[in-house]
Protein backbone atom coordinates (compact mmCIF):
# COMPACT_ATOMS: atom_id res chain seq x y z
CA UNK A 1 0.00 0.00 0.00
CA UNK A 2 1.25 3.51 -0.79
CA UNK A 3 2.13 5.80 2.10
CA UNK A 4 -0.59 8.34 2.97
CA UNK A 5 0.23 11.95 2.06
CA UNK A 6 -0.27 14.75 4.63
CA UNK A 7 -0.30 18.32 3.27
CA UNK A 8 0.46 21.11 5.77
CA UNK A 9 -1.45 24.25 4.73
CA UNK A 10 -2.37 27.65 6.13
CA UNK A 11 -1.72 31.35 5.67
CA UNK A 12 1.83 32.80 6.01
CA UNK A 13 3.70 32.86 9.33
CA UNK A 14 1.51 30.48 11.29
CA UNK A 15 4.30 27.93 11.83
CA UNK A 16 3.76 25.41 9.02
CA UNK A 17 7.43 25.02 8.16
CA UNK A 18 8.41 24.93 11.83
CA UNK A 19 6.08 21.98 12.36
CA UNK A 20 7.34 20.31 9.20
CA UNK A 21 10.98 20.65 10.27
CA UNK A 22 10.28 19.39 13.79
CA UNK A 23 8.56 16.30 12.43
CA UNK A 24 11.30 15.73 9.85
CA UNK A 25 14.24 16.15 12.23
CA UNK A 26 12.97 14.59 15.46
CA UNK A 27 12.43 10.98 16.44
CA UNK A 28 8.89 11.31 15.16
CA UNK A 29 10.35 11.13 11.68
CA UNK A 30 12.45 8.66 9.71
CA UNK A 31 14.56 10.64 7.26
CA UNK A 32 17.67 9.25 5.59
CA UNK A 33 20.18 11.67 4.09
CA UNK A 34 21.74 9.74 1.23
CA UNK A 35 25.06 11.10 -0.10
CA UNK A 36 24.62 12.59 -3.55
CA UNK A 37 20.84 13.03 -3.34
CA UNK A 38 19.83 16.59 -4.15
CA UNK A 39 16.37 17.44 -2.86
CA UNK A 40 14.65 20.39 -1.24
CA UNK A 41 12.54 20.23 1.89
CA UNK A 42 9.21 20.10 0.08
CA UNK A 43 8.48 16.64 1.48
CA UNK A 44 9.74 14.24 4.14
CA UNK A 45 8.98 10.67 5.12
CA UNK A 46 7.68 10.22 8.66
CA UNK A 47 6.30 7.53 10.96
CA UNK A 48 3.89 7.69 13.89
CA UNK A 49 2.09 4.85 15.67
CA UNK A 50 3.67 2.37 13.22
CA UNK A 51 2.10 4.20 10.25
CA UNK A 52 4.49 5.59 7.66
CA UNK A 53 3.44 8.66 5.70
CA UNK A 54 4.78 11.51 3.57
CA UNK A 55 4.51 15.11 4.74
CA UNK A 56 4.30 17.92 2.21
CA UNK A 57 5.13 21.51 3.12
CA UNK A 58 3.31 24.30 1.27
CA UNK A 59 3.69 28.07 0.99
CA UNK A 60 1.53 30.52 2.91
CA UNK A 61 -1.91 30.95 1.31
CA UNK A 62 -3.17 34.52 0.85
CA UNK A 63 -6.60 34.24 -0.75
CA UNK A 64 -7.08 37.96 -1.49
CA UNK A 65 -3.55 38.71 -2.75
CA UNK A 66 -3.50 39.01 -6.56
CA UNK A 67 0.29 39.25 -6.85
CA UNK A 68 1.57 36.63 -9.32
CA UNK A 69 3.78 34.95 -6.70
CA UNK A 70 0.93 34.75 -4.19
CA UNK A 71 -1.36 33.32 -6.86
CA UNK A 72 1.25 30.70 -7.78
CA UNK A 73 1.70 29.70 -4.12
CA UNK A 74 -2.07 29.37 -3.75
CA UNK A 75 -2.27 27.18 -6.86
CA UNK A 76 0.56 24.99 -5.58
CA UNK A 77 -1.21 24.55 -2.25
CA UNK A 78 -4.41 23.59 -4.07
CA UNK A 79 -2.49 20.87 -5.95
CA UNK A 80 -1.10 19.58 -2.64
CA UNK A 81 -4.61 19.52 -1.15
CA UNK A 82 -5.99 17.57 -4.12
CA UNK A 83 -3.24 14.96 -3.90
CA UNK A 84 -3.22 14.58 -0.11
CA UNK A 85 -5.04 11.98 1.97
CA UNK A 86 -5.17 14.22 5.06
CA UNK A 87 -4.82 18.00 5.41
CA UNK A 88 -3.09 19.54 8.43
CA UNK A 89 -4.54 23.08 8.61
CA UNK A 90 -2.38 25.37 10.77
CA UNK A 91 -3.66 28.63 12.33
CA UNK A 92 -2.19 31.14 14.79
CA UNK A 93 -3.65 31.44 18.32
CA UNK A 94 -2.06 34.87 18.85
CA UNK A 95 -3.76 36.57 15.94
CA UNK A 96 -7.04 34.67 16.15
CA UNK A 97 -9.18 33.93 13.10
CA UNK A 98 -8.43 36.09 10.04
CA UNK A 99 -10.26 36.48 6.74
CA UNK A 100 -7.58 34.33 5.08
CA UNK A 101 -8.18 31.60 7.66
CA UNK A 102 -11.88 31.69 6.84
CA UNK A 103 -11.18 31.48 3.08
CA UNK A 104 -8.70 28.62 3.47
CA UNK A 105 -11.18 26.76 5.67
CA UNK A 106 -13.85 27.21 2.98
CA UNK A 107 -11.48 25.77 0.34
CA UNK A 108 -10.69 22.79 2.58
CA UNK A 109 -14.36 22.06 3.25
CA UNK A 110 -15.00 22.07 -0.49
CA UNK A 111 -12.13 19.60 -1.02
CA UNK A 112 -14.03 17.00 1.06
CA UNK A 113 -10.68 15.75 2.37
CA UNK A 114 -10.14 14.82 6.05
CA UNK A 115 -8.78 17.89 7.86
CA UNK A 116 -7.02 18.22 11.22
CA UNK A 117 -6.99 21.76 12.62
CA UNK A 118 -3.84 22.78 14.52
CA UNK A 119 -3.91 26.09 16.41
CA UNK A 120 -0.25 26.94 16.88
CA UNK A 121 1.44 29.35 19.31
CA UNK A 122 -1.02 28.50 22.12
CA UNK A 123 1.72 29.13 24.69
CA UNK A 124 -0.21 30.81 27.51
CA UNK A 125 -3.45 30.00 29.37
CA UNK A 126 -5.02 33.16 27.91
CA UNK A 127 -4.22 32.07 24.34
CA UNK A 128 -5.50 28.57 25.09
CA UNK A 129 -8.78 29.97 26.37
CA UNK A 130 -9.26 32.22 23.34
CA UNK A 131 -8.23 29.53 20.84
CA UNK A 132 -11.59 27.81 21.05
CA UNK A 133 -13.00 30.49 18.73
CA UNK A 134 -11.43 28.38 15.96
CA UNK A 135 -14.45 26.07 16.19
CA UNK A 136 -16.09 28.81 14.08
CA UNK A 137 -14.03 27.70 11.06
CA UNK A 138 -16.31 24.69 10.69
CA UNK A 139 -13.35 22.31 10.38
CA UNK A 140 -13.82 20.45 13.65
CA UNK A 141 -11.99 20.27 16.96
CA UNK A 142 -8.96 22.59 17.17
CA UNK A 143 -5.79 20.99 18.57
CA UNK A 144 -3.94 23.57 20.64
CA UNK A 145 -0.19 23.22 20.14
CA UNK A 146 3.07 25.12 20.42
CA UNK A 147 5.62 24.19 17.78
CA UNK A 148 8.33 26.30 19.42
CA UNK A 149 7.84 24.56 22.78
CA UNK A 150 6.86 21.21 21.21
CA UNK A 151 3.61 21.02 23.18
CA UNK A 152 0.83 18.55 22.32
CA UNK A 153 2.46 17.44 19.06
CA UNK A 154 1.83 13.80 19.90
CA UNK A 155 -1.92 14.42 20.27
CA UNK A 156 -1.87 16.26 16.96
CA UNK A 157 -0.19 13.36 15.14
CA UNK A 158 -2.60 10.91 16.80
CA UNK A 159 -5.44 12.83 15.18
CA UNK A 160 -3.70 12.91 11.79
CA UNK A 161 -2.99 9.18 11.73
CA UNK A 162 -6.57 8.43 12.84
CA UNK A 163 -7.82 9.90 9.55
CA UNK A 164 -5.57 7.81 7.29
CA UNK A 165 -7.22 5.36 4.87
CA UNK A 166 -7.45 1.85 6.25
CA UNK A 167 -4.42 -0.29 5.49
CA UNK A 168 -5.16 -2.88 2.84
CA UNK A 169 -7.69 -0.72 0.98
CA UNK A 170 -5.54 -0.67 -2.15
CA UNK A 171 -3.15 -2.73 -4.16
CA UNK A 172 -4.37 -6.24 -3.45
CA UNK A 173 -2.85 -7.35 -6.75
CA UNK A 174 -1.27 -10.78 -7.08
CA UNK A 175 2.39 -11.03 -6.12
CA UNK A 176 3.01 -12.34 -9.64
CA UNK A 177 2.14 -8.91 -11.03
CA UNK A 178 5.04 -6.47 -11.36
CA UNK A 179 3.85 -2.93 -10.62
CA UNK A 180 5.69 -0.32 -12.68
CA UNK A 181 5.71 3.47 -12.34
CA UNK A 182 6.98 5.56 -15.25
CA UNK A 183 8.36 8.70 -13.64
CA UNK A 184 10.23 11.82 -14.70
CA UNK A 185 9.81 15.50 -15.36
CA UNK A 186 6.96 16.78 -17.56
CA UNK A 187 7.47 16.38 -21.30
CA UNK A 188 10.32 13.86 -21.20
CA UNK A 189 8.22 11.30 -23.05
CA UNK A 190 6.64 9.21 -20.28
CA UNK A 191 3.27 8.97 -22.00
CA UNK A 192 4.83 8.09 -25.34
CA UNK A 193 6.91 5.30 -23.81
CA UNK A 194 3.85 4.02 -21.97
CA UNK A 195 1.84 4.01 -25.22
CA UNK A 196 4.66 2.26 -27.10
CA UNK A 197 4.78 -0.53 -24.52
CA UNK A 198 1.01 -0.93 -24.70
CA UNK A 199 1.08 -0.84 -28.50
CA UNK A 200 3.65 -3.62 -28.69
CA UNK A 201 1.63 -5.82 -26.36
CA UNK A 202 -1.43 -7.46 -27.84
CA UNK A 203 -2.83 -8.79 -24.55
CA UNK A 204 -4.20 -5.80 -22.64
CA UNK A 205 -6.30 -7.08 -19.78
CA UNK A 206 -8.26 -3.93 -18.94
CA UNK A 207 -8.16 -0.17 -18.31
CA UNK A 208 -9.15 0.51 -14.72
CA UNK A 209 -9.95 4.09 -13.73
CA UNK A 210 -9.10 4.69 -10.06
CA UNK A 211 -11.63 6.72 -8.11
CA UNK A 212 -9.70 7.64 -4.98
CA UNK A 213 -6.36 8.17 -6.72
CA UNK A 214 -7.62 9.84 -9.90
CA UNK A 215 -5.25 7.52 -11.74
CA UNK A 216 -5.27 4.90 -14.45
CA UNK A 217 -3.67 1.51 -13.82
CA UNK A 218 -3.15 -0.56 -16.95
CA UNK A 219 -2.39 -4.29 -16.68
CA UNK A 220 -0.28 -5.58 -19.58
CA UNK A 221 0.83 -9.13 -20.36
CA UNK A 222 4.12 -9.76 -22.13
CA UNK A 223 5.79 -13.15 -22.63
CA UNK A 224 3.74 -14.72 -19.84
CA UNK A 225 4.47 -11.95 -17.31
CA UNK A 226 1.80 -9.46 -16.21
CA UNK A 227 2.85 -5.87 -15.54
CA UNK A 228 0.68 -3.20 -13.93
CA UNK A 229 1.65 0.24 -15.22
CA UNK A 230 0.77 2.95 -12.70
CA UNK A 231 -0.34 6.39 -13.76
CA UNK A 232 1.92 9.38 -13.06
CA UNK A 233 1.42 13.08 -13.78
CA UNK A 234 2.70 12.74 -17.34
CA UNK A 235 0.12 10.07 -18.20
CA UNK A 236 -2.93 12.01 -17.03
CA UNK A 237 -5.58 13.66 -19.12
CA UNK A 238 -4.57 17.26 -19.81
CA UNK A 239 -7.59 18.57 -17.96
CA UNK A 240 -6.24 16.99 -14.78
CA UNK A 241 -2.81 18.62 -14.90
CA UNK A 242 -1.69 22.06 -13.71
CA UNK A 243 1.12 22.42 -16.23
CA UNK A 244 2.92 25.44 -14.66
CA UNK A 245 3.14 23.76 -11.25
CA UNK A 246 6.08 21.42 -11.78
CA UNK A 247 7.23 21.63 -8.19
CA UNK A 248 4.10 20.02 -6.80
CA UNK A 249 3.66 17.54 -9.64
CA UNK A 250 6.27 15.49 -7.80
CA UNK A 251 3.60 14.66 -5.20
CA UNK A 252 1.84 12.50 -7.78
CA UNK A 253 5.16 10.84 -8.53
CA UNK A 254 5.67 10.01 -4.85
CA UNK A 255 2.39 8.14 -4.71
CA UNK A 256 3.12 6.22 -7.92
CA UNK A 257 6.60 5.26 -6.68
CA UNK A 258 5.25 4.06 -3.32
CA UNK A 259 2.81 1.71 -5.06
CA UNK A 260 5.37 0.29 -7.49
CA UNK A 261 7.88 -2.54 -7.50
CA UNK A 262 9.98 -1.02 -10.28
CA UNK A 263 10.27 2.53 -11.61
CA UNK A 264 11.27 3.61 -15.09
CA UNK A 265 13.10 6.91 -14.58
CA UNK A 266 12.76 8.73 -17.90
CA UNK A 267 15.40 11.35 -18.80
CA UNK A 268 15.45 13.68 -21.80
CA UNK A 269 18.69 13.11 -23.75
CA UNK A 270 18.54 16.57 -25.31
CA UNK A 271 18.09 18.46 -22.02
CA UNK A 272 20.41 16.27 -19.94
CA UNK A 273 20.05 15.64 -16.21
CA UNK A 274 18.41 18.43 -14.22
CA UNK A 275 18.06 19.08 -10.48
CA UNK A 276 14.43 17.96 -10.69
CA UNK A 277 15.59 14.65 -12.22
CA UNK A 278 17.90 14.20 -9.21
CA UNK A 279 15.07 14.87 -6.75
CA UNK A 280 12.78 12.35 -8.45
CA UNK A 281 15.58 9.77 -8.71
CA UNK A 282 16.51 10.32 -5.06
CA UNK A 283 13.00 9.54 -3.88
CA UNK A 284 12.84 6.32 -5.91
CA UNK A 285 16.24 5.28 -4.53
CA UNK A 286 15.27 6.03 -0.92
CA UNK A 287 12.00 4.15 -1.39
CA UNK A 288 14.04 1.04 -2.21
CA UNK A 289 12.45 0.34 -5.59
CA UNK A 290 13.93 -1.48 -8.56
CA UNK A 291 15.09 1.15 -11.06
CA UNK A 292 15.70 1.30 -14.81
CA UNK A 293 17.03 4.59 -16.23
CA UNK A 294 15.47 5.28 -19.64
CA UNK A 295 17.18 7.96 -21.74
CA UNK A 296 14.52 9.05 -24.22
CA UNK A 297 14.88 11.11 -27.44
CA UNK A 298 18.35 9.68 -28.10
CA UNK A 299 17.57 9.95 -31.83
CA UNK A 300 17.38 13.74 -31.37
CA UNK A 301 20.59 14.09 -29.38
CA UNK A 302 22.68 16.61 -31.33
CA UNK A 303 26.22 15.57 -30.35
CA UNK A 304 26.23 11.82 -30.84
CA UNK A 305 29.51 12.09 -32.75
CA UNK A 306 31.09 13.65 -29.62
CA UNK A 307 29.05 11.95 -26.88
CA UNK A 308 28.54 8.21 -27.21
CA UNK A 309 26.09 6.26 -25.07
CA UNK A 310 29.09 5.16 -23.03
CA UNK A 311 30.12 8.75 -22.35
CA UNK A 312 26.54 9.78 -21.60
CA UNK A 313 26.23 6.88 -19.14
CA UNK A 314 29.37 8.09 -17.35
CA UNK A 315 27.70 11.47 -16.99
CA UNK A 316 24.57 9.82 -15.57
CA UNK A 317 26.68 7.86 -13.07
CA UNK A 318 28.37 11.08 -11.98
CA UNK A 319 25.13 13.05 -11.56
CA UNK A 320 23.18 10.16 -9.99
CA UNK A 321 26.10 8.87 -7.96
CA UNK A 322 23.80 7.29 -5.38
CA UNK A 323 22.38 4.73 -7.84
CA UNK A 324 25.28 3.06 -9.67
CA UNK A 325 23.29 -0.20 -9.70
CA UNK A 326 20.61 1.01 -12.13
CA UNK A 327 20.63 -0.26 -15.73
CA UNK A 328 20.59 2.42 -18.43
CA UNK A 329 18.85 2.04 -21.79
CA UNK A 330 18.75 4.53 -24.67
CA UNK A 331 15.42 4.69 -26.49
CA UNK A 332 13.34 6.73 -28.87
CA UNK A 333 9.63 6.77 -28.14
CA UNK A 334 9.13 8.36 -31.57
CA UNK A 335 10.75 5.54 -33.54
CA UNK A 336 10.19 2.86 -30.85
CA UNK A 337 13.92 2.10 -30.87
CA UNK A 338 14.83 -0.32 -28.02
CA UNK A 339 11.38 0.03 -26.40
CA UNK A 340 11.00 -3.75 -26.76
CA UNK A 341 13.87 -4.21 -24.27
CA UNK A 342 12.02 -2.53 -21.41
CA UNK A 343 9.74 -5.38 -20.22
CA UNK A 344 12.69 -7.74 -19.75
CA UNK A 345 14.74 -5.06 -17.96
CA UNK A 346 11.77 -4.34 -15.68
CA UNK A 347 11.44 -8.03 -14.89
CA UNK A 348 15.17 -8.34 -14.07
CA UNK A 349 15.02 -5.33 -11.72
CA UNK A 350 11.91 -6.72 -9.99
CA UNK A 351 13.54 -10.11 -9.46
CA UNK A 352 16.68 -8.51 -8.03
CA UNK A 353 14.57 -6.31 -5.74
CA UNK A 354 12.78 -9.41 -4.37
CA UNK A 355 15.85 -11.68 -4.19
CA UNK A 356 16.41 -13.64 -0.97
CA UNK A 357 19.78 -15.23 -0.13
CA UNK A 358 20.15 -18.21 2.21
CA UNK A 359 21.97 -17.42 5.45
CA UNK A 360 24.69 -20.02 4.92
CA UNK A 361 25.59 -18.78 1.45
CA UNK A 362 25.43 -15.17 2.61
CA UNK A 363 27.82 -15.76 5.50
CA UNK A 364 30.26 -17.61 3.25
CA UNK A 365 30.44 -14.62 0.88
CA UNK A 366 30.95 -12.20 3.79
CA UNK A 367 33.63 -14.45 5.32
CA UNK A 368 35.48 -14.56 1.99
CA UNK A 369 35.19 -10.77 1.67
CA UNK A 370 36.68 -10.28 5.15
CA UNK A 371 39.52 -12.65 4.32
CA UNK A 372 40.40 -10.65 1.21
CA UNK A 373 40.18 -7.26 2.95
CA UNK A 374 40.59 -7.11 6.72
CA UNK A 375 38.11 -4.90 8.65
CA UNK A 376 39.41 -1.60 10.05
CA UNK A 377 40.91 -1.03 13.50
CA UNK A 378 40.29 1.85 15.88
CA UNK A 379 42.04 2.55 19.19
CA UNK A 380 43.58 -0.90 19.18
CA UNK A 381 40.30 -2.70 18.50
CA UNK A 382 39.66 -4.50 15.24
CA UNK A 383 36.17 -4.81 13.86
CA UNK A 384 34.98 -8.41 13.91
CA UNK A 385 32.03 -9.46 11.81
CA UNK A 386 30.20 -12.21 13.66
CA UNK A 387 27.12 -13.02 11.62
CA UNK A 388 25.10 -11.77 8.65
CA UNK A 389 21.47 -12.39 7.83
CA UNK A 390 18.91 -11.08 5.36
CA UNK A 391 15.87 -9.67 7.14
CA UNK A 392 13.67 -8.50 4.26
CA UNK A 393 13.28 -7.99 0.53
CA UNK A 394 12.02 -5.07 -1.59
CA UNK A 395 14.73 -3.91 -1.22
CA UNK A 396 17.08 -6.68 -0.04
CA UNK A 397 18.08 -5.71 3.49
CA UNK A 398 20.91 -7.30 5.46
CA UNK A 399 21.88 -7.06 9.12
CA UNK A 400 25.57 -7.47 9.96
CA UNK A 401 26.29 -8.27 13.61
CA UNK A 402 29.74 -7.28 14.84
CA UNK A 403 31.68 -6.65 18.02
CA UNK A 404 32.00 -2.85 17.70
CA UNK A 405 29.45 -1.28 15.30
CA UNK A 406 30.98 2.19 15.70
CA UNK A 407 34.20 0.96 14.03
CA UNK A 408 32.34 0.01 10.84
CA UNK A 409 33.50 2.75 8.50
CA UNK A 410 31.30 3.82 5.60
CA UNK A 411 34.00 2.78 3.10
CA UNK A 412 34.19 -0.77 4.49
CA UNK A 413 30.41 -1.06 4.48
CA UNK A 414 30.45 0.02 0.84
CA UNK A 415 33.13 -2.63 0.17
CA UNK A 416 30.87 -5.33 1.65
CA UNK A 417 27.95 -4.08 -0.44
CA UNK A 418 30.09 -4.33 -3.58
CA UNK A 419 31.08 -7.88 -2.66
CA UNK A 420 27.41 -8.85 -2.21
CA UNK A 421 26.59 -7.33 -5.59
CA UNK A 422 29.47 -9.15 -7.25
CA UNK A 423 28.35 -12.46 -5.74
CA UNK A 424 24.59 -12.19 -6.23
CA UNK A 425 24.02 -9.51 -8.87
CA UNK A 426 21.32 -7.23 -7.43
CA UNK A 427 21.40 -5.34 -10.72
CA UNK A 428 18.73 -2.70 -10.83
CA UNK A 429 17.98 -2.52 -7.10
CA UNK A 430 19.36 -0.71 -4.04
CA UNK A 431 20.32 -2.88 -1.09
CA UNK A 432 20.35 -1.86 2.57
CA UNK A 433 22.98 -2.88 5.12
CA UNK A 434 22.26 -2.41 8.84
CA UNK A 435 25.14 -2.77 11.31
CA UNK A 436 24.33 -3.97 14.83
CA UNK A 437 26.17 -5.02 17.96
CA UNK A 438 26.36 -8.70 18.86
CA UNK A 439 23.70 -8.40 21.58
CA UNK A 440 21.17 -6.40 19.56
CA UNK A 441 17.99 -8.07 18.36
CA UNK A 442 17.77 -8.93 14.66
CA UNK A 443 14.36 -7.31 14.31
Amino acid sequence: MSKPIVAIVGRPNVGKSTLFNIFADSRISIVEDTPGVTRDRLYADAEWLDRKFTMVDTGGIEMQNTDSIAVSIRQQAEVAVREADVILFVCDARTGITNDDMEVAKMLRQSRKPVVLAVNKADTPKQEAEAYEFYNLGIGEPYLISASNRLNLGDLLDAVVEKFPEEGDEDDDSEDVIKVAIIGRPNVGKSSIFNDIIGQTRSIVSDVAGTTRDAIDVPVEKDGQTYLFIDTAGMRRKGKIDEPIEKYSIIRTLRAVDRSDVVLLVLNAVEGITEQDKKIAGYAHEAGKGIVIVVNKWDLYPNKTVMSTEEFTKQIRHELIFMPYANVVYVSALTQQRISRLPEMIKDAAEANAMRISTSVLNQVVTDAVAMNQPPMEKGKRLKILYTTQVKVKPPTFVIFCNEPEIMHFSYQRYLENQLREAFGFKGTPINIIVRGKNEDEA
